[in-house]
């Protein structure tokens, strides 16, 4: 029987079904000298690096843009209050 490889690329992205160990997830999320994206350290594709300042603006813009939603919803509820229709015949 032929064993699968646990570690690879398929179509240009990334898979890793090797068990995660601290270190290695630790290496994988921290990488000084490489770009925004570095592969995951366990399932398929990239994830951010958090040595590079732009995935902390990433972050930051995701953080903002889920606060203004929560926001948002509040004012929303606010808006809806009941309102009294008079109708002449």
């Amino acid at each position: 029987m032929v064993e699968k490889p646990s570690s690879g690329e398929l179509f240009g992205v990334p898979y890793n079904f090797e068990r995660p160990k601290l270190s290695r997830m630790l290496e994988s999320y921290w990488q000084p000298g490489e770009g925004m994206l570095v592969e995951k350290p366990f399932g398929i594709g990239y994830t951010l690096n958090l040595a590079n300042w732009r995935s902390w603006v990433v972050l930051a813009v995701a953080g903002v843009l889920l606060w203004q939603q929560q926001n948002d919803g509040d004012e929303d509820d606010a808006v809806e209050e009941a309102v009294e229709v008079v109708v002449d015949e």
